[in-house]
C-alpha cells in the first residue's frame, strides 16, 4: 500500500509540475499541433519551427483561428509580412465568424507593418463601416480584448477611436494631413488621449496653423487628457511645443488635392449618424463634417 501510495504521490506531483509549466510558459495543455507550435514559440523560442507547426495545426484543424493569428504575429517578428498578409487572406475562410474581426486587425498591424497604406485605409473604413452599421461586437455594446496575456473590456467607442486613431496615421503616411486632421478631431471628440492629441497637433503644424496646434498640445503638457502622464506622449508634446516656437514664419500649406476623405458619401453619413449619437453637436451636422464639406466647395469653386 505504501508503495501504491508513493507511485501515487510522484504522479500527482509530476502532473503538478506539468501544469506549472503550462501556466508559467503560457502554453497550452496537449500535444497536437498547435500546442507544439507554441511550445516552439514560447519556450524553444524557435519562430521557424514554431510556423511549421502553425501549418500543420491549420491543415489538421486544430485550433485554427488560434493557429492563423499566432502564424501571423510570429511571421511579422521575423518579416515575412507579406507571406503572412496572403495566409490569413488565403485561410481566412477556415476560421469562425467570431475570429474575423481579431484577422482584421491583424491585418491592419500587416499592412502598417509593410506599407501597403491603401489596404490599410479601405480595411479600416470597412470596419468603421460596420460598427455604424451595427455590426460589430456581434452587435453587443464591448468585447473582451487580450493584450501581452491579459483581457480586459473594450468598448464600440473606444474601438471606433482606435480604428479612426489608425486611420489618421494612414493618412499621415501619405502626407494627407488634411484629411488626418479631420479624422482625429472625429477621435478626440468620441474618446480623447495624449497620443491621438499629438498626431492630430502634428497635423495641424504640417498645415502652419501653429495656434490650434499649440493648443491641443498644450492640453497634454498640462495633463488635460487620459495619458497626458505617459513619459513619452509629455515627452512628444513637448518636442511639438519647441517646434511650434521655433516657426516664426508659415510655411507653404499642404496641397490639399489629396483630401479624398469625402468621396465615400455613404462611409461620411455613417460615420455622422454614429457620432451624432455619442458627441453633442452645436447644429444639425457635426462641426467636423461642416469643415469637409467647406473644403469640397473650396475644390469645387
Amino acid at each position: 500500500m505504501e508503495a501504491a501510495a508513493a507511485r501515487k504521490c510522484s504522479a500527482n506531483g509530476g502532473k503538478k509540475e506539468k501544469d506549472l509549466f503550462h501556466v508559467i510558459h503560457k502554453v497550452p495543455a496537449g500535444d497536437g499541433p498547435y500546442v507544439k507550435a507554441k511550445h516552439a514559440q514560447l519556450v524553444q523560442k524557435d519562430p521557424e519551427a514554431a510556423i511549421v507547426w502553425f501549418w500543420k495545426a491549420i491543415n489538421a484543424g486544430d485550433k485554427v483561428d488560434s493557429a492563423l493569428k499566432d502564424m501571423a504575429v510570429v511571421m511579422k517578428q521575423i518579416d515575412r509580412t507579406e507571406e503572412a498578409i496572403e495566409a490569413v487572406k488565403s485561410f481566412r475562410g477556415r476560421c469562425s465568424k467570431q475570429a474575423q474581426e481579431s484577422l482584421d486587425n491583424v491585418l491592419i498591424d500587416l499592412y502598417k507593418k509593410c506599407g501597403k497604406v491603401e489596404e490599410q485605409i479601405e480595411l479600416i473604413k470597412r470596419k468603421l463601416r460596420s460598427i455604424y452599421q451595427g455590426e460589430a461586437f456581434n452587435g453587443k455594446p464591448t468585447k473582451t480584448a487580450r493584450s501581452h496575456g491579459k483581457k480586459f473590456q473594450v468598448s464600440v467607442k473606444q474601438e471606433t477611436s482606435r480604428l479612426l486613431g489608425n486611420l489618421g496615421w494612414a493618412y499621415m503616411q501619405k502626407s494627407n494631413f488634411i484629411a488626418a486632421e479631420v479624422v482625429y478631431q472625429k477621435a478626440q471628440m468620441i474618446d480623447p488621449d495624449a497620443n491621438k492629441a499629438c498626431n492630430l497637433a502634428l497635423c495641424l503644424i504640417k498645415q502652419a496653423r501653429y495656434d490650434e496646434a499649440r493648443s491641443v498640445l498644450l492640453d497634454v503638457s498640462q495633463g488635460r487628457l487620459p495619458g497626458s502622464g505617459d513619459v513619452k506622449s509629455r515627452s512628444r508634446a513637448e518636442e511639438l511645443l519647441t517646434e511650434v516656437k521655433s516657426r516664426e514664419t508659415p510655411d507653404e500649406l499642404t496641397d490639399i488635392l489629396g483630401f479624398n476623405l469625402d468621396e465615400d458619401d455613404d462611409f461620411v453619413k455613417g460615420l455622422e449618424k454614429l457620432m451624432s449619437e455619442w458627441a453633442p453637436s452645436r447644429s444639425k451636422r457635426l462641426p467636423i463634417f461642416e469643415e469637409i464639406s467647406s473644403f469640397r466647395d473650396q475644390l469645387t469653386c
